[in-house]
């Protein structure tokens, strides 16, 4: 599985549209990134696509608007749906989108840190 790399542009937009919190934390993942509310991720970047995690009932409706898998095609992570690519340039409800995955996520328990191997 190839994992795509992001341009300069795509990691300007993804941290743009995660908003500023004490509790929101963007961090590198395999080369893209990942923006995380009390350790669960609740968006991420995956090449030039951005996804969030949703419910069900959130999840159909973006697919409705034009979202679709989120991360590798053989693999897509469950849970995740990706923002519409016209969206970049439209901007449409991005922040909204964005702003429920933030509170779905952000209801969810902490995560807990994993303990390093000795």
């Amino acid at each position: 599985m190839k994992i795509p790399k992001p341009t300069e542009a795509d990691l300007e937009y993804f941290r743009s549209i995660v908003p500023d919190g004490p509790t929101v934390e963007v961090k590198p993942m395999f080369g893209n990134l990942g923006a995380f509310v009390n350790g669960n991720m609740f968006a991420g970047l995956f090449g030039s696509s951005v996804g969030i995690k949703l419910d069900t009932d959130g999840r159909e409706t973006l697919a409705g608007l034009g979202g679709g898998p989120f991360g590798p095609a053989e693999r897509p992570m469950a849970g995740y749906v990706t923002l519409p690519a016209e969206w970049r340039t439209e901007r449409h409800d991005v922040d909204a989108w964005i702003g429920k995955a933030l509170d779905y996520v952000g209801a969810m328990p902490p995560k807990a840190p994993k303990t390093k191997k000795k």
